[in-house]
């Protein structure tokens, strides 16, 4: 199974990676792993660990970096919406939002992880989309509509956050996990005519298009963590490769908070 991981070089024939060396790569479901070098990163401890690597300084952390900073481009002051607000990504574009002087609102499934995201990741209100209510709830709480909506979630989560977008929104698709194990084709969503009417506008983010300025982001990423102003939480589970399926369940049924890490026993 593809997965990215990390690991230690226990052998050696490359002349730029020694020995004993943390890296992080498409190294699949494995306890080891072949490579000729190609999309092998070398892990740099002046800025973090090798796990730090698959999270916040690996593709989730930079997709929040670079789908938010770069991307979105947020103004101080804007109401700035994020969907699954509580996962690998979510958990830190609300905080680089915060840090963009931005009213954030993170959207999470369950009262625990609402309250959750509000006292360890500083979103200012943490909204339940499993609650009856949620459509209300948020509508409550961006009286003056959303500036920006950043989606990791999609269908119908997305389809509120649209009917609550301001004049001159903007909507950043960046994943669409209520959708991946779709069985049937899911309808489009009903209230798009809002981005006519807001004069508002969606656009993707595809991580790899900034792939020559990573090392640029971890930086800057690793100093935030290190002043404090900005955590990187992680859910890890051990255990052995055939525990690995139930593991990664988990990202479907919201078990975890912040970036999924597998560890092998």
């Amino acid at each position: 199974m593809r997965a990215t991981g990390a690991g230690t070089v226990i052998e050696s024939r490359h002349p730029d990676i020694q020995v004993g060396a943390q890296v992080v790569g498409m190294f699949d479901a494995q306890r080891y792993a072949v490579s000729d070098g190609t999309g092998v990163t070398v892990v740099d401890p002046h800025l973090g660990s090798a796990s730090s690597y698959l999270g916040v300084l690996g593709l989730s952390g930079l997709t929040a970096y670079f789908g938010l900073i770069a991307h979105a481009n947020p103004r101080a002051g804007d109401t700035v919406v994020v969907s699954a607000a509580a996962g690998a990504v979510g958990s830190i574009v609300g905080q680089l939002a915060q840090l963009s002087g931005c009213r954030t609102i993170g959207i999470a499934g369950g009262p625990e992880k609402c309250e959750r995201i509000t006292t360890e990741l500083g979103y200012d209100i943490g909204v339940d989309y499993k609650h009856a209510e949620f459509a209300t709830s948020l509508a409550t709480a961006c009286p003056n509509g959303i500036n920006l909506y950043f989606d990791n979630v999609g269908g119908e989560v997305l389809n509120t956050a649209l009917g609550n977008i301001a004049v001159n929104g903007h909507v950043v698709l960046c994943g669409g996990i209520s959708q991946y194990n779709a069985t049937t084709r899911p309808p489009g969503p009903s209230n798009y005519m809002n981005l006519l009417v807001r004069r508002a506008r969606m656009s993707g983010v595809v991580v790899s298009d900034y792939a020559a300025h990573y090392q640029q982001a971890r930086v800057q990423l690793s100093q935030w963590i290190e002043q404090g102003r900005l955590l990187a939480p992680e859910t890890r589970v051990t255990g052995e490769l055939a525990d690995l399926p139930a593991a990664f369940a988990m990202l479907f049924s919201g078990e975890n908070f912040g970036k999924l890490l597998f560890a092998l026993a």
